[in-house]
């Protein structure tokens, strides 16, 4: 029996005791971990209905069991600066779900990574690795160092002390590290060559992400950007649109905002914002191919602030400390970190004429702002599907690995795009119970990427 055919608010408070219960269990077992309980929360408003109305997952403890990470590894990373002075940092991984397959998700290095975060993300991160159908499991890693103003020894000897102590906890069949925010192909480089050094051996498979010259794959860097605009493409055309012609505000300046920006540019779109964490820029002409790679070297080669873009292209404008949701759009692209889209921004949205707001980043909506997107009629993909093209294009770099051999970009691109049709395919089914043309993509991704786990989970007993 299917739930969806249900409106979404109809459906949570018919059980509304049930998930408040259940909620209030996750909340006792893990105090303190505001994040976490979110991203807990906004998959248990439809899994804990799917449960009560499907027998066959109701009498085995299966929601306390997939919200409890399998292991959860601290670590103390000592490194030294350039002025030789002993540094101390805080590393994880957090090895949340392997039933599918081995533990996969990406490292972030970044001063705000705490415990919450990294379980919140480990938590997505099962079941948008089973939505790809690629057999991974969900896990999550990373450290508070800030790579941001460090040299690159610094970086360097952060990385190999790290991974002096990672590369226990890892492997091919155990869990996959990849990059996520801080971690670009400098540190993925640095990560595996100290786990080569002291493995002895060359196992390509153990991280993702890695450089073409040593097992990576074409098109990883562009995946998680490429991956959105491709299935905001699918959700269009299942509606008889496209994204030819539209407006797009793109937050973030980094890896998935610039690949999201470039992959409009192909389907005929325009962007007319980036942003970091200083505001935003704004350019009525939109972003093209020429500004896309000024913004590239920017900031991945000089490291700089997006508000030098203005300098460089003075028809645009930079709001410093602003978010660009109040620009109107058709389609708006949150690629930048988790919770950057609150209520008052989701109503910005609503009536600067939205249609489509696809998650580039992480959980980038608060849930009362998806719940503004989900009332007002706003086509609303969520990350688990919508940025699943990342993990997608790593999953296919492990396949290449596994059979030592590159394949061409044509290929991965197409391998890619027919993921992410497949991922908008289960959205759809489970999505739109009732055969009508509307899709609670939402409810359709919560259902879709916890069936194919739920069922591994039975199948292996009370393990």
């Amino acid at each position: 029996m299917s739930t969806v055919a249900m409106p979404a608010e109809e459906r949570r408070a018919k059980y509304a005791s049930q998930i408040d219960e259940f909620m209030d269990w996750v909340r006792d077992r893990n105090p303190g971990e505001a994040e976490f309980h979110q991203a807990v929360e906004e998959f248990a408003a439809d899994i804990v209905p799917y449960v009560a109305e499907n027998a066959r997952y109701s009498d085995h403890n299966l929601l306390q069991r997939i919200t409890e990470p399998d292991r959860v590894v601290i670590f103390r990373v000592c490194w030294e600066d350039d002025q030789g002075t002993a540094q101390v940092n805080r590393g994880y991984r957090v090895q949340f779900n392997n039933a599918i397959g081995p533990y996969k998700g990406g490292m972030r290095f970044h001063p705000s990574v705490n415990l919450s975060i990294l379980k919140f993300l480990g938590f997505e991160q099962i079941f948008k690795n089973s939505l790809t159908t690629l057999p991974m499991g969900g896990g999550k890693g990373g450290s508070n160092f800030d790579p941001k103003g460090k040299s690159d020894a610094e970086v360097m000897r952060f990385c190999q002390a790290l991974m002096s102590e990672l590369a226990r906890h890892i492997g091919n069949y155990r869990d996959v590290p990849a990059g996520d925010i801080g971690v670009g192909a400098r540190e993925v480089g640095y990560l595996f060559g100290q786990y080569k050094r002291i493995s002895a051996n060359f196992q390509a498979g153990v991280i993702t992400g890695k450089g073409l010259q040593y097992g990576g794959s074409l098109i990883r860097t562009e995946a998680t950007g490429y991956g959105c605009v491709y299935f905001v493409a699918e959700a269009l055309a299942y509606i008889g649109d496209e994204l030819a012609g539209k407006t797009c505000l793109v937050s973030g300046s980094g890896n998935v905002a610039q690949y999201t920006t470039e992959k409009v540019i192909d389907l005929g779109g325009k962007v007319v914002t980036l942003s970091d964490s200083s505001g935003y820029i704004y350019d009525p002409d939109g972003i093209d191919r020429e500004k896309l790679a000024y913004v590239i070297d920017l900031k991945t080669v000089r490291r700089g602030r997006i508000h030098e873009y203005v300098e460089k292209y003075p028809n645009a404008t930079f709001y410093p400390g602003e978010k660009p949701w109040g620009v109107p759009c058709d389609v708006a692209f949150p690629s930048a970190t988790q919770n950057e889209i609150d209520a008052d921004d989701a109503q910005k949205l609503v009536e600067g004429g939205c249609k489509v707001v696809a998650e580039g980043a992480n959980m980038p909506t608060t849930l009362e702002g998806a719940a503004i997107f989900q009332a007002n009629n706003v086509i609303f993909l969520p990350a688990k599907a919508a940025n699943a093209g990342g993990v997608a294009v790593s999953g296919l770099e492990m396949s290449q690995n596994s059979i030592r051999r590159p394949w061409s970009r044509e290929e991965v691109d197409r391998r890619l795009r027919d993921i992410m049709r497949n991922i908008h395919e289960q959205c759809v089914h489970y999505g739109s119970g009732d055969g009508s043309s509307s899709v609670d993509y939402v409810h359709g991704a919560n259902v879709g990427g916890f069936i194919k786990v739920a069922d591994a989970m039975l199948a292996y007993g009370i393990v």
